[in-house]
């Protein structure tokens, strides 16, 4: 019996953040993408993230090999979009060393006040 070839979509779709996840899961293909380029396997990928099917990781880096200028420049949107996210985030609020250092600074003043009152 001969073996009917049948040309499966691609497991991706494009969330409403315009990110771009693997199969059913809430995995995006930046993540499977960064795991493979660590050397991570397919079988890697999918035991760490249980929601991802096998096969749709094998999908997600053939598309990958397969548009890799594509799939990088999207990557590196997403990582410059992220770290101007972060910088956003980080200008509004309040300068967390200084912060630090204050809280720091009255902790070792609530030590002494506790232990000159003990002795």
């Amino acid at each position: 019996m001969p073996l009917s070839i049948q040309t499966d979509s691609v497991p991706l779709r494009v969330d409403e953040h315009n990110a771009i996840r693997v199969g059913k899961s809430q995995v995006t293909l930046d993540l499977i993408v960064r795991e493979f380029e660590d050397g991570a396997s397919p079988e890697d990928i999918v035991h760490n993230y249980s929601t991802l099917e096998l096969a749709d990781a094998y999908a997600a880096i053939a598309y990958y090999l397969r548009h890799k200028q594509q799939v990088d420049e999207y990557t590196h949107a997403r990582r410059s979009e992220a770290e101007r996210l972060r910088q956003e985030i980080e200008s509004k609020q309040p300068d967390r060393a200084n912060l630090r250092a204050k809280l720091l600074a009255r902790r070792a003043q609530m030590e002494q006040a506790d232990a000159s009152t003990r002795q």
